[in-house]
């Protein structure tokens, strides 16, 4: 397969539509993470469908002492990327034609839930990725669009966005990759130094920090129900020599539901140790958040959840998260 490359809509427009068209939006500098985008996308357009990737990178996200002008353009090796992971076009329009007036004196607000997190360090970038998309889904008219979940609440607004809109088009969110020790891939980690990598390396530390305390959690309150925190039952099993259990069912019943708390904590631990590393880390963000609008959840919250980071290593932003389930206390 040899993928076209596309400078304009009126080029992608008059291309012929078989199947289901599917689009990958990226800002370009491919690397595995867009790759597994593109051959999920592949596998949801079929043989006889489309995989189109869009590379374009948005200078409305972008706020005043960002990266804009050094963020990565690579579009050669992009289109060897795309190429080798299935898709048939890639749509690199130029910043005139996708803002032929100048910038847009119309745009798409993110509304509350864009002005926590990351809406709160990056004042505007919402609105810019909102606008921008939005006018990516009219100008490459897809059946189904794919994100990745590391930007997780970018996914959720543009899931928003969609609904709210009556957007023609199915939104699907594909897992996080990561690299062999825990990073996750992002375009920005060819910005790191050996030494700044080491210290990014708490992100995804902390974050799995969290998941191993909520998983032991959940496992001490599964045992629970299965042994009743009640005072004559944690006698009688102590009385059999069963003491461990007794604890752990005195432990679940002075422990809020789900242990939200707990879970900030662990991650919390992780990430306060990696400010006194060199070079430090920077923390703009540890949040435990509801994905349907990103407030942070309580200590009796059931259901899903988003554990999110946001640091600064040297000059260099990252961001990570990942999905969590609260079970109902019984």
């Amino acid at each position: 397969m040899t993928t076209t490359l596309l400078r304009t809509a009126d080029e992608l427009h008059a291309r012929t539509r078989g199947g289901r068209r599917a689009v990958v939006m990226t800002m370009g500098a491919l690397h595995e993470g867009h790759a597994t985008l593109i051959r999920t996308a592949r596998g949801i357009a079929g043989a006889d469908g489309e995989v189109v990737v869009t590379v374009f990178v948005n200078p409305l996200q972008f706020g005043m002492g960002e990266d804009l002008d050094r963020y990565p353009r690579t579009l050669d090796a992009d289109l060897k990327i795309a190429e080798q992971a299935g898709a048939d076009a890639v749509f690199a329009p130029s910043v005139e034609e996708v803002y032929p007036g100048g910038e847009p004196q119309v745009r798409v607000s993110a509304g509350p839930m864009g002005e926590r997190l990351e809406g709160s360090s990056r004042p505007g970038h919402f609105d810019g990725m909102l606008t921008v998309v939005a006018k990516l889904l009219h100008l490459t008219r897809p059946d189904v669009a794919l994100y990745g979940q590391k930007d997780a609440q970018q996914l959720a607004l543009i899931r928003r966005m969609v609904r709210d809109l009556n957007f023609g088009v199915e939104i699907v969110g594909v897992p996080t990759v990561r690299e062999d020790d825990g990073l996750a891939l992002s375009s920005r980690n060819r910005y790191l130094s050996p030494q700044e990598r080491r210290t990014a390396l708490a992100l995804s530390r902390a974050l799995f920090a969290g998941r191993d305390r909520h998983a032991a959690q959940e496992a001490l309150r599964a045992r629970a129900r299965e042994v009743p925190a009640t005072h004559a039952r944690a006698e009688a099993l102590s009385a059999l020599g069963e003491s461990r259990a007794a604890a752990d069912a005195h432990a679940v019943a002075t422990v809020a539901p789900g242990g939200p708390a707990a879970v900030r904590a662990a991650a919390r631990a992780v990430l306060d140790e990696a400010v006194r590393l060199d070079p430090p880390l920077e923390l703009d963000y540890l949040a435990l958040v509801d994905p349907s609008d990103f407030s942070e959840i309580g200590d009796d919250f059931t259901g899903e959840a988003v554990l999110a980071v946001a640091a600064r290593v040297g000059s260099t932003r990252l961001i990570d998260n990942l999905p969590l389930t609260f079970g109902a206390a019984s």
